[in-house]
């Protein structure tokens, strides 16, 4: 395989190339952050104490809500297809995350392949040529050579004017046999309509993959089943070989307040007095409409503005002061007050 170039570092943590997928991997296993008292923050030289709130900054803008029931449900379904497949030579079953913007389905996707990777990084330990994982996103208005190209550059493959589709599929086909792929994911799935000549085209184009290649398929998108994904000829074969779960909003209650604690409690702010952000669960709730993306974003960005502000703790105003998405806006016109 080719070099990767990775010397971009906006390149180097997509998750869409192999360098911004292992970034994502390595990360996970990570140590959490450790946590300065306000005595040794107090005491830092000015350039180490720019370092360590760059450092928090970066820690707060990668928090992310994964410890839900969809997440689980969803690592659960895909493991178990992923064993089924196994043994399989044709008409291997596939996954579809299916459901509102805001819900969770990347992330739901996401910690699939990621317990993938760990999985086969415990089978298969020391083999660093593997590639357990593929994840790439549709482009819109996708076409066959675009679906094609978007798994070249997650492999690093080259993608040149010259590159038609047949050269560039057997070349990630080639790839993924000798790399062991097992698991590929594909998010913005919704992007492909099947009432298009590309669409049909690009459905076929990621059936054919799912033929050549000895992996199991898992997609994610918003409100597939409503959509034209599934419809026709096409959308019947898509439909009998995947399996769906689906994403949504998140009711007040139990899993809820678990939400907002497992948030708080990995906060890194020097003033924020633990319970506090549990305490505005129900206005959170409120606020977000149960979105997990929502959710995610008020707090994250809530704590950044503690860090750049310099007032280390979150409040109900600085939740507040970070605005709400459109759609969410949309639905609860009086939410931001």
């Amino acid at each position: 395989m080719p070099p990767i170039d990775d010397s971009g570092e906006d390149f180097g943590r997509q998750l869409t190339s192999l360098p911004g997928w292992r970034a994502f991997i390595g990360a996970s296993l990570s140590e959490p952050m450790a946590a300065l008292t306000k005595a040794e923050y107090a005491a830092l030289e000015v350039e180490a104490r720019v370092d360590y709130d760059d450092n928090r900054l970066d820690h707060h803008a990668r928090l992310q809500v994964i410890a839900t029931s969809t997440v689980l449900s969803t690592v659960t379904c895909g493991r178990r297809l992923v064993i089924l497949n196994r043994g399989a030579v044709s008409a291997r079953r596939g996954l579809l995350v299916s459901g509102p913007a805001n819900t969770g389905k990347t992330i739901a996707l996401t910690q699939l392949g990621l317990a993938h990777e760990l999985q086969d990084r415990r089978r298969h330990p020391g083999q660093d040529d593997r590639i357990p994982v593929i994840y790439i996103t549709v482009p819109p208005a996708a076409t066959p050579r675009m679906i094609a190209a978007e798994f070249a550059r997650f492999l690093g493959l080259p993608v040149l004017r010259s590159s038609n589709i047949t050269d560039l599929t057997e070349a990630v086909v080639g790839v993924c046999t000798k790399a062991r792929t097992g698991l590929i994911l594909v998010d913005e799935i919704h992007n492909i309509s099947l009432n298009t000549r590309h669409g049909a085209d690009a459905s076929d184009t990621l059936k054919y993959f799912s033929e050549r290649i000895p992996a199991t398929f898992a997609y994610a998108g918003i409100d597939i089943e409503s959509g034209t994904l599934l419809s026709g000829t096409r959308g019947d074969q898509i439909a009998a070989r995947f399996t769906s779960t689906a994403t949504h909003s998140f009711p007040y209650g139990a899993e809820w307040k678990g939400l907002v604690a497992q948030m708080e409690a990995n906060l890194v702010l020097h003033e924020h007095q633990h319970g506090a952000l549990t305490r505005l669960d129900r206005f959170l709730h409120t606020r977000t409409g149960g979105m997990i993306g929502t959710l995610s974003h008020q707090i994250r960005g809530a704590a950044v503005d503690a860090i750049l502000t310099r007032t280390e703790k979150i409040t109900k105003a600085g939740l507040q002061a970070v605005d709400l998405d459109i759609a969410s806006r949309r639905k609860r016109p009086d939410a931001g007050r």
